[in-house]
């Protein structure tokens, strides 16, 4: 029987919107997925320790405060610092149009934004996690 993938959901920075975080969390257990979330305010330098502790094959934040051209580019850096890069991190929130492309080039591989389905995220884990 194959592991299923292990995913951290987290909330970083001062933004206290949980929603989306929480039916993200719930649509990736429904598709069969591990998933551990972390809970609000979470600093870049928590989420990325704890997706190495738990050993997660994927760090899915969500943002929706705005910091996320710094927030975001944070943890990414985090990721590699720790030789982590093999975790797929990927993105969630109300992120503008203009600010993606810097956001994939700092190394996030996904950026889903309002109107993207469960569906989406789910097939996009499920393709890009190296099993």
């Amino acid at each position: 029987m194959e592991n299923p993938i292990r995913v951290l959901v987290a909330k970083p920075g001062l933004d206290g919107h949980d929603r989306g975080a929480k039916v993200i969390a719930r649509a990736l257990r429904d598709a069969g997925m591990e998933v551990i979330y972390t809970g609000l305010r979470q600093t870049p330098e928590q989420i990325v320790n704890a997706a190495i502790q738990e050993d997660v094959d994927v760090v899915a934040v969500s943002i929706l405060s705005g910091a996320h051209g710094t927030l975001l580019p944070r943890i990414a850096e985090l990721l590699k610092q720790q030789d982590a890069e093999d975790i797929l991190f990927v993105a969630g929130g109300v992120i503008p149009d203009d600010d993606i492309p810097e956001l994939l080039t700092s190394g996030v591989k996904a950026i889903f934004t309002p109107g993207t389905t469960t569906t989406e995220t789910v097939e996009f884990i499920r393709n890009n996690v190296r099993k």
